[in-house]
């Protein structure tokens, strides 16, 4: 991720010309994010079926978010998750009738709820997430620490640069 010089650091990606996207490193960029992301979306409906069988695909994002941030207003979820309001309060809805989350007025504003997710769902999503952490674990045993490690850093650098 260093400046070469020639262009080719940040900053420079509204000025990539279509030369430039073709470059190999581009190209390899694009085919391993595509199966990346496949195989995401399908981990993703496994992972919604094991926290409850009739738990949305689109859903389980939610669940994780609500359990690393705790409660929220369904307008900061809907804008984290980028989804309209509608959107937002179906699925909300839908979780709440699977017993997953809750909602409760918001302290600092009596005519605001905030959602969060009730003492089944956190336990139901802890164990997915525990058992996914367990087989990336496994699927990565024969590599360094520190290259997982590096792995994660540049996927969160990737993540905040596609948030611009």
């Amino acid at each position: 991720m260093h400046d070469s010089g020639n262009g080719g650091g940040r900053g420079a990606g509204a000025e990539v010309s279509a030369n430039g996207a073709e470059q190999p490193e581009f190209l390899a960029l694009e085919r391993e994010l595509t199966v990346l992301l496949r195989r995401a979306r399908a981990n993703q409906a496994e992972m919604a079926r094991q926290v409850h069988p009739d738990l949305e695909s689109s859903a389980y994002g939610l669940l994780v978010r609500l359990g690393e941030c705790g409660g929220q207003r369904a307008t900061e979820l809907a804008a984290y998750i980028g989804v309209g309001k509608a959107t937002m309060s179906r699925q909300l809805r839908a979780l709440e009738e699977l017993g997953l989350i809750a909602r409760e007025p918001d302290p600092a504003d009596g005519r605001a709820w905030l959602v969060d997710l009730t003492p089944e769902g956190r336990d139901r999503v802890r164990r997915v997430r525990e058992a996914r952490r367990a087989r990336y674990a496994g699927r990565l045993a024969d590599w360094d620490p520190r290259e997982v490690g590096e792995l994660a850093r540049l996927l969160g650098e990737l993540n905040r640069g596609m948030e611009s």
